[in-house]
């Protein structure tokens, strides 16, 4: 349910996107008569909304008869929205409000090769922090991003960290004495990331600094990217990690959002929920 539904002259545009959210991956064609029925739309204002989306190109059909599909018009907005939502893009104004909320630095970071590549970062405000490091690489089995990264590249694939670790020169660089050095230690802790959605480095990749993680997918689902949360042990202790880890995973959440990613249920017309305020005086 729209938010938006209580807003005078909205039904329309909110049974428009409804129909349009409806054309899935599972489902990428509709009939007249299956449409109205799965969306609970009568069949007359199916119709019409269905003909103003197909004349505005975002529904094509092969012929009058013919089941109903996304159109060019959806293909080139989808192109365009990738176009202009890249991954540095999109993640600026959560780094940004998440430095602003904690006060650390926080970063946006991409596996490359077997380390993390640093794309952008955001300074906190405390004397005592991070230095610029945009351009910078870590070994990503010491990182809370790297450790996101490689969670992702494991699902699925028993022989991923032996094949890592192999990749690595045959072993993992221990950079301090809490580095997981491992390749069983590692695969444990992957699993575990994988289950908690994040993940926290503490004195991994330096004595006294700690970060915590989170994924960031691309339109299908797949994990491209991780934001994370930084600064001194002496400022994260173990319950302010775990009250970090939820705003960093929502904000990863909402840049996922702009990349196209949408995890919420798109069948039966179900869409994210768009809030549309009164204009300001």
């Amino acid at each position: 349910m729209f938010a938006s539904d209580r807003m005078p002259g909205t039904q329309a545009v909110v049974r428009a996107l409804r129909i349009v959210y409806a054309f899935t991956d599972e489902h990428p064609e509709w009939s007249l008569a299956d449409l109205s029925r799965e969306l609970s739309i009568s069949k007359p204002s199916a119709f019409r909304l269905l003909s103003a989306l197909e004349e505005g190109r975002l529904l094509s059909r092969a012929g009058p008869a013919a089941a109903y599909r996304l159109g060019p018009a959806a293909i080139e907005l989808g192109a365009r929205a990738q176009r202009t939502n890249s991954v540095v893009s999109a993640a600026r104004p959560e780094l940004e409000a998440l430095t602003r909320a904690s006060g650390e630095t926080s970063s946006v970071e991409i596996l490359a090769g077997t380390e993390t590549l640093i794309l952008d970062e955001v300074q906190g405000g405390h004397l005592i922090g991070t230095s610029p490091s945009v351009g910078t690489r870590w070994p990503a089995h010491a990182t809370s991003t790297g450790k996101v990264l490689l969670a992702a590249a494991a699902a699925g694939n028993p022989s991923f960290v032996r094949e890592f670790v192999r990749t690595a020169g045959g072993r993992l660089v221990r950079l301090t004495p809490r580095t997981v050095s491992s390749a069983t230690k590692l695969a444990a802790q992957l699993a575990q990331v994988t289950r908690q959605g994040y993940s926290a480095a503490v004195d991994e990749l330096e004595a006294g600094y700690v970060a915590i993680g989170a994924p960031v997918r691309r339109h299908d689902g797949r994990i491209i990217a991780a934001i994370s949360v930084g600064g001194p042990t002496t400022r994260f202790p173990a319950a302010r990690i775990r009250a970090l880890a939820g705003p960093v995973r929502a904000a990863a959440d909402r840049i996922s959002l702009r990349l196209g990613w949408w995890s919420g249920p798109t069948a039966r017309g179900r869409v994210p929920t768009v809030r549309l305020s009164p204009p300001s005086p």
